[in-house]
């Protein structure tokens, strides 16, 4: 099958497509009071969050949680995440955007890091799965990189140029699995890091969605 003639975006979801910062900041705060751990602030949780997430636990622990402990914590997270995210919604102009790109005719896929059964009938609730070629969520354990989810993804999109796809995301990791398959990121400072840990990465950092998608396609031009 041929690449497609024109660039191609993978999107990611928490934080970024779906703006999900109070029920993330919720469902941590309770996985916490497990360890008696005090509340984190939004402010606090961006400017510590990594992946694997067991080491932003160690950040704040002074030590790796046990086995046991991080199996208690993960349960906590995703059973508080799912009861409060129905409060949330897409980012502010993500529908459009996710339109326009589509009407442009170029091609756009998602994948996340949230579980692949509970992602796609949360995507397809918004009516905007027609515009992604491909929506892929986390299958195995939670707590881990993205980077190999990263590479299954684009060996499915065979028709897609990798160099000439833009990974665009909120957080460290994006860019990482990014770079990692040859692909270019953009990230974005609305969802779960800091524009200074963001920074960090060496990959442009802009403030809204709408600037993304412009460096994107400046980037995969």
């Amino acid at each position: 099958m041929g690449k497609q003639a024109g660039a191609h975006i993978v999107w990611d979801w928490n934080g970024t497509l779906f703006h999900d910062n109070d029920a993330i900041i919720g469902a941590t705060n309770a996985a916490f009071v497990e360890l008696g751990l005090e509340p984190i602030t939004l402010e606090r949780y961006r400017a510590l969050y990594c992946v694997p997430v067991p080491k932003f636990y160690e950040r704040l622990l002074g030590r790796l949680p046990t086995d046991a402990e991080w199996q208690v914590m993960d349960e906590v997270f995703h059973r508080y995440y799912a009861e409060h995210r129905v409060r949330c919604g897409l980012t502010t102009g993500a529908a459009e955007l996710l339109a326009g790109w589509s009407s442009a005719g170029r091609s756009q896929s998602l994948l996340s890091m949230y579980v692949h059964d509970e992602l796609v009938p949360l995507v397809r609730g918004f009516g905007i799965e027609p515009y992604f070629v491909r929506v892929d969520g986390r299958t195995g354990p939670s707590g881990g990189s993205k980077t190999e989810h990263m590479v299954r993804h684009l060996e499915t999109l065979a028709e897609v140029d990798v160099e000439r796809t833009v990974v665009i995301g909120d957080a460290a990791d994006d860019a990482v699995a990014a770079l990692h398959v040859g692909a270019r990121a953009v990230l974005y400072t609305g969802g779960s890091h800091s524009r200074a840990s963001l920074e960090g990465v060496g990959v442009p950092v802009v403030d809204t969605l709408q600037e993304a998608v412009e460096t994107a396609e400046r980037m995969a031009a």
